[in-house]
């Protein structure tokens, strides 16, 4: 369902990605995972058809991204990491929006956002502009958006960032749902202990070169210890001036 052959973007002198190739089977959950700047952003970017690679080429539901860029954004979802919603609008008009811009029928987008906002515990703040909303129910928002078209592939940027509990719960089930019904989904993610219970595989970039590309059931130790010792090792510094005051 995703395909990236010797995939590549330079900025000037700088590689952002290098040569990445990958492979993602229709309904699997594939989590994409490095650090800040490790070129993750910009892979996306490119699979979703807003940046042309500078060499290589990607392939989503059949389409090369970089050709086929306005019929491959029929086919997905796609959650951003700033969530690209709109002030004035009610987490319900959001919905409504994005059944037209997709050109879904009025009456199913109505049923769709019905089902979303009970699903996603919106239904209390169907009503409510974005800006007064919290990040949790704007979190929600995009990604009933992302889900509303029913994409072949959903792609997530940091979808469990700066989320409470049940929130993360609920988009996880529902991410599980939709994976067994079919749907590919592509995301990044610093919270490497929901990775660990979601993902069917993962791969690991570094400096713009994948370090790692595994079913989670083949990595040979846990995923964070894995992340630490392929990706990015912490340092950390003892502090002596931290404890009881001296003073």
């Amino acid at each position: 369902m995703i395909s990236c052959r010797n995939l590549t973007r330079r900025f000037g002198e700088f590689t952002a990605v290098n040569g990445l190739n990958l492979e993602v089977a229709a309904g699997a959950i594939c989590a994409f995972l490095g650090p800040n700047g490790a070129g993750k952003s910009t892979t996306v970017k490119m699979m979703t058809g807003l940046l042309a690679p500078t060499s290589g080429e990607v392939t989503v539901c059949g389409l090369n991204a970089a050709a086929n860029p306005l019929e491959l954004k029929r086919r997905i979802g796609v959650l951003p990491e700033d969530l690209g919603l709109f002030d004035d609008l009610t987490v319900e008009e959001h919905l409504l929006l994005t059944g037209d811009i997709y050109g879904v029928p009025r009456q199913e987008t109505r049923a769709r956002t019905t089902q979303l906002l009970h699903a996603l515990s919106l239904e209390h703040g169907r009503r409510t502009f974005a800006a007064a909303c919290s990040h949790g129910m704007r979190k929600k928002t995009a990604f009933a958006m992302a889900l509303l078209p029913n994409p072949q592939v959903l792609f997530l940027d940091e979808p469990f960032e700066a989320i409470d509990p049940v929130t993360a719960k609920i988009m996880r089930d529902l991410l599980e749902s939709v994976a067994r019904h079919g749907v590919t989904v592509f995301l990044t993610s610093h919270i490497l202990s929901m990775v660990e219970r979601i993902a069917h595989q993962i791969v690991m970039i570094r400096k713009g070169s994948k370090v790692w590309d595994s079913a989670v059931g083949e990595l040979p130790q846990s995923l964070e210890d894995h992340y630490f010792d392929l990706v990015e090792t912490p340092v950390v510094e003892e502090l002596a001036w931290l404890g009881p005051s001296r003073f």
